[in-house]
């Protein structure tokens, strides 16, 4: 049984905890949060105990943590954990900054501790399909990535403004998703971004719409959309083109019921929030995270696979600035 101190007692917070707590392999000893009561309130719900992150950090009988703190905390968090010899799965990005991110990696590699990253997305039972059935060879090599992203609405401008901007804190999911779904990163990026969503947005230095394009050393090509407004409901779709098919996972929906009369076919909307679609990848995440652990296996999901996503991310946000393609290697 793998004893487990959460860091961080936020919303996403909630969601691993019902992912620890739900495991057979692991159970929430504790949790730590900056506001106390905030950890107080999750541990009460969950059987566990309220403590300060620096007494989980230094509690022996716990094996690893999960941390879901604000991001310019996670490569200390990160360094600080694996340091007094636990395991760690951490929230995506590993840092605001790229430079920071590299230097966590070469102040961990020593401690030979696992760190998970936690992109989610990879464990949805439908993306996850879909990578089975290329790995299969089901549809020949793959050509031509698709990744469409819409939010329902954009989150508060408070949160935009130590978010990391758009490309680090929404795309850069999108960005690990086609490295999963490629095998690789790509060589180049090229990306467009504008406020037209929200002009607050805007003045707080971020975009609120984006598109990218990526190409790859073979010529393969992906392309990625974003927006925070989709006034219909959590967009979340992947479509690749290969050599001898077409993969294509859609939307989740609110139910399956498709009404057919005279006056056309109509069927639900997507899901509105993203908890209603992807609850179950995070616990399919944290059970690979464990398995790993307790299998003595490699994690599905490494430090380097966030470094890399940042990367993306950093050269997506200097190519929206100066509209020229970045090569990935110059970042």
């Amino acid at each position: 049984m793998i004893k487990v101190g959460l860091l961080g007692a936020g919303r996403i917070a909630g969601v691993h905890a019902t992912a620890i707590s739900s495991n057979p392999g692991s159970t929430l000893a504790a949790v730590s949060d900056y506001i106390p009561a905030n950890a107080e309130k999750l541990a009460a719900e969950y059987g566990s105990t309220a403590r300060t992150t620096e007494e989980i950090i230094a509690d022996d009988s716990i094996d690893a943590v999960l941390i879901a703190t604000s991001t310019d905390t996670h490569s200390d968090l990160i360094e600080q954990a694996t340091a007094a010899g636990k395991a760690v799965l951490c929230e995506k990005p590993v840092d605001l900054s790229l430079e920071r991110a590299r230097a966590c990696r070469e102040n961990t590699m020593a401690s030979g501790k696992p760190i998970m990253i936690g992109f989610n997305r990879r464990f949805d039972p439908n993306f996850s399909a879909m990578k089975a059935s290329l790995d299969a060879g089901e549809i020949g090599k793959p050509e031509l990535l698709s990744i469409t992203s819409f939010d329902p609405a954009p989150p508060a401008v408070a949160y935009i403004k130590v978010s990391g901007g758009l490309f680090r804190d929404m795309m850069i999911h999108d960005f690990d998703m086609a490295n999963f779904m490629m095998g690789e990163a790509p060589v180049s990026i090229m990306a467009a971004g504008s406020s037209i969503v929200d002009a607050e947005i805007g003045a707080a230095g971020d975009v609120d719409t984006a598109a990218v394009t990526m190409t790859y050393a073979d010529g393969r090509i992906c392309v990625i959309k974003n927006s925070r407004r989709a006034v219909y409901g959590y967009d979340q779709r992947v479509e690749l083109l290969g050599a001898e098919g077409l993969l294509q996972a859609q939307n989740m929906l609110e139910n399956t019921v498709v009404k057919s009369t005279t006056a056309g076919v109509t069927g639900a909307k997507p899901t509105y929030f993203f908890l209603e679609r992807y609850m179950p990848s995070y616990a399919k995440e944290w059970g690979a995270f464990v398995d790993a652990l307790t299998g003595g296996t490699a994690l599905p999901v490494t430090l380097d696979d966030g470094i890399t996503a940042l990367a993306m991310a950093e050269a997506a946000t200097t190519s929206s600035k100066t509209g020229q393609p970045v090569r990935l290697a110059d970042v």
